[in-house]
């Protein structure tokens, strides 16, 4: 019975982070709701589509990079400038953990996002925007997803 009892205590102390991968309707929603639609000019398809590429809608996806480094999350949001691994980490423009980048929850990872697009070069920071979605027709992201 005691051991009943504290497997089941160890089972509600234990969090698994459940991958979230979104459609894309639902976050064209999203985003649109947080302002992202034509923010420092780039429209909500741009948006959906480096989304897509980066993380392919996915919340919980790490990659780790040659130089150590690790981006985190939907955007792929890199841990070297923009978020922190560490408490101590002095880097972090963004002022916030990479683990709050993995989460459902998109504020965190929206606002840091937002905070490089003005603070860096707009979207060149992510490649797979620059390769898949720079200079072409993005209405197509966002069609059928009830977002004006």
């Amino acid at each position: 019975m005691k051991a009943a009892g504290i497997l089941a205590l160890i089972g509600c102390l234990a969090t698994v982070t459940e991958p979230k991968i979104y459609t894309r309707c639902k976050l064209a929603k999203i985003f649109a709701r947080a302002g992202l639609d034509n923010y420092q000019g780039f429209s909500l398809g741009n948006w959906i589509c480096m989304a897509y590429y980066e993380s392919h809608y996915n919340t919980t996806v790490e990659t780790v990079l040659e130089d150590g480094s690790t981006d985190y999350g939907i955007f792929q949001i890199n841990s070297y400038s923009w978020c922190r691994r560490t408490k101590l980490q002095e880097k972090s423009h963004c002022h916030v953990a990479c683990s709050a980048l993995l989460t459902d929850d998109l504020t965190d990872a929206i606002i840091c996002a937002k905070k490089i697009v003005k603070e860096t070069e707009g979207m060149n920071y992510w490649q797979g925007w620059k390769k898949h979605c720079e200079g072409k027709d993005m209405s197509e992201w966002k069609k059928g997803c009830e977002v004006s």
